[in-house]
């Protein structure tokens, strides 16, 4: 690299190096991206929302919606256990525990009926899986309405 001349009656100095790109320009292109990746996102989590309504069947979506219910009542078992307080602690651990069973139960349920894993649980019917889950929700709501005193 040459070396920098400077000018008699001048401050600037000159150099051969050649600019850097403004950051403006940096900024532009990240924001394209970003709202490029953004609108991808969207556009996948819509696909995979339309192929879950159309492909799904109607008994799965049923025990999809139960789940998600389960997940709201723990939530909110949990917030009031955090902001009120938890003053009969076996009170709030049978109900939590509870929902949390309830949905490992649906869950397994959900996977046992799925006409897609047909093919894991060949040996058990449908009419199979939802007596066990019946006999295992039972059990459970009975040790923990126990489990209060």
């Amino acid at each position: 690299m040459p070396p920098k001349q400077r000018h008699a009656g001048s401050a600037t100095t000159t150099s051969t190096t050649p600019s850097k790109p403004s950051t403006s320009s940096y900024v532009s292109t990240s924001a394209k991206s970003h709202s490029t990746s953004s609108t991808d996102a969207s556009e996948i989590a819509r696909s995979v929302w339309n192929k879950y309504l159309s492909k799904t069947p109607q008994r799965v979506k049923l025990l999809d919606s139960f789940m998600a219910f389960l997940v709201v009542v723990g939530a909110l078992q949990f917030l009031y256990c955090c902001l009120v307080g938890n003053f009969p602690f076996n009170a709030f651990l049978s109900g939590f525990s509870a929902t949390v069973g309830q949905f490992v139960l649906t869950a397994s349920l959900r996977i046992q009926t799925n006409p897609d894993n047909k093919s894991e649980f060949e040996s058990i019917s449908a009419e199979r899986a939802f007596a066990d889950y019946v006999f295992g929700s039972l059990l459970l709501h009975f040790f923990c309405v126990n489990f209060i005193n």
